[in-house]
């Protein structure tokens, strides 16, 4: 049942998800990522409760509000260049202020010694969640941007799926009991090499897709990836490898997370995957890593 119930979800969200990635104005991309990284956040602090923090929920929630905001107003949208740069501008500044702002606001509670777990709380969420899925945002800013997107939600949703029925299947050496006590070194084998072999037939066939893509009008052309030279095989997949491992980690750092909580899901809100954080955890440290091979295309 709770497999069906993962099925099922995923075939209802997928199609949505790919759709507002290859379709949606940057400014609705921006908005969508909002109301994830504010359900994240949510979970995200709950947890925290359980580490017996009180978190200082509303401030947070405003905090991020208002970078996605910034993200949404979508300056130097047509100039990717200038886009990367306000964005590494803008981020910075926010998570240098972030701990200043929240230590601030916990100056007014009664018991101080509950303003420093509360505030460190509210800027690890903001870095932990919030940065990273405005580095999708900005992503999606680039020349090719559509395409990264969906090269990353690919090559990040290929190793999940191997690992979980590879693991489920074949797998019988644990990878970190304490932490997750159902990962095996099979399964993130098994993820490692999906990601590599979605990555290779994406490289291989990034122009004939972006040009089906571009035909059936889900994308714009500068969205699309219509360089007749490729680059070389190997940084690509080398890519891939790094994407995928920063997908497996971020699975773990969550997976750190709950345990110490003592829950199995960060939330219900998703049948059969848990909370928003199960979902998107992969990402959080997946999408930086693109993020920064976006950037350095656009500086060279």
């Amino acid at each position: 049942m709770q497999l069906l119930k993962r099925i099922l979800t995923a075939v209802v969200l997928i199609p949505i998800v790919l759709l507002l990635v290859l379709r949606a104005p940057v400014s609705v991309v921006a908005l969508v990522a909002a109301l994830v990284a504010l359900l994240t956040v949510q979970e995200l602090l709950k947890l925290a409760e359980a580490y017996g923090i009180r978190p200082l929920r509303w401030p947070t929630y405003i905090f991020v509000g208002l970078f996605f905001l910034l993200l949404a107003i979508n300056p130097g949208s047509d100039k990717p260049l200038l886009s990367t740069a306000i964005f590494v501008y803008s981020a910075g500044f926010a998570a240098a202020i972030a701990p200043f702002i929240f230590l601030t606001i916990a100056m007014r509670r009664v018991n101080l010694s509950s303003a420093f777990p509360a505030a460190m709380v509210s800027a690890f969420a903001f870095v932990y969640v919030a940065l990273p899925l405005g580095f999708l945002v900005q992503l999606r800013e680039q020349w090719s941007g559509a395409f990264l997107l969906l090269y990353l939600l690919l090559v990040v949703w290929a190793g999940d799926i191997f690992a979980y029925f590879v693991g489920r299947s074949l797998g019988r050496h644990l990878m970190s009991p304490r932490i997750s006590p159902k990962k095996t070194w099979e399964g993130a084998l098994a993820s490692l090499l999906a990601s590599l072999v979605v990555g290779m037939l994406l490289y291989n066939y990034a122009l004939p897709i972006s040009t089906a893509l571009l035909n059936a009008h889900l994308i714009e052309r500068r969205d699309g990836f219509f360089a007749l030279q490729k680059p070389p095989l190997g940084p690509a997949l080398l890519l891939s490898a790094a994407i995928n491992v920063a997908a497996q980690l971020g699975d773990l750092v969550e997976s750190l997370i709950k345990r110490g909580a003592g829950v199995k899901d960060s939330g219900t809100i998703l049948p059969g995957h848990g909370g928003m954080l199960d979902r998107v955890d992969a990402l959080l440290f997946a999408a930086p890593m693109l993020w920064y091979y976006a950037a350095w295309r656009v500086m060279q």
